[in-house]
């Protein structure tokens, strides 16, 4: 499976954006899709999580800013991105979790300024 993260930018804070991770092949909706984040100098981190069935799982540092969606129609993964902070400026990268494998997307950098 490859996957394919896109729709990163510069946006000022308060602003929005939405990513987009479109995957190279059908993806079951009970298979876990989420995105993370890493800024620079420090560890990636989970932001958010979707599966079919079930709630989203979020961040507490995005929780009520940030909203994950997928179109399975599409194989692609959403994240909206709603009051945007400095804080928030990392790369983001899409994963999913195939058959007991993690695939990576390549990453979407997003800086937010103050």
């Amino acid at each position: 499976v490859q996957l394919q993260a896109s729709g990163g930018g510069l946006v000022q804070a308060g602003g929005s954006l939405r990513l987009s991770c479109a995957a190279s092949r059908t993806i079951h909706s009970s298979v876990v899709m989420a995105w993370y984040r890493q800024a620079p100098g420090k560890q990636r981190e989970f932001v958010a999580s979707i599966r079919s069935g079930r709630d989203p799982n979020y961040a507490d540092s995005v929780q009520g800013r940030f909203t994950i969606s997928r179109d399975n129609a599409k194989n692609t993964l959403y994240l909206q991105m709603n009051s945007l902070k400095p804080e928030d400026t990392a790369v983001y990268y899409c994963k999913a979790n195939v058959e007991s494998q993690h695939y990576w997307g390549q990453g979407t950098l997003v800086t937010v300024s103050s």
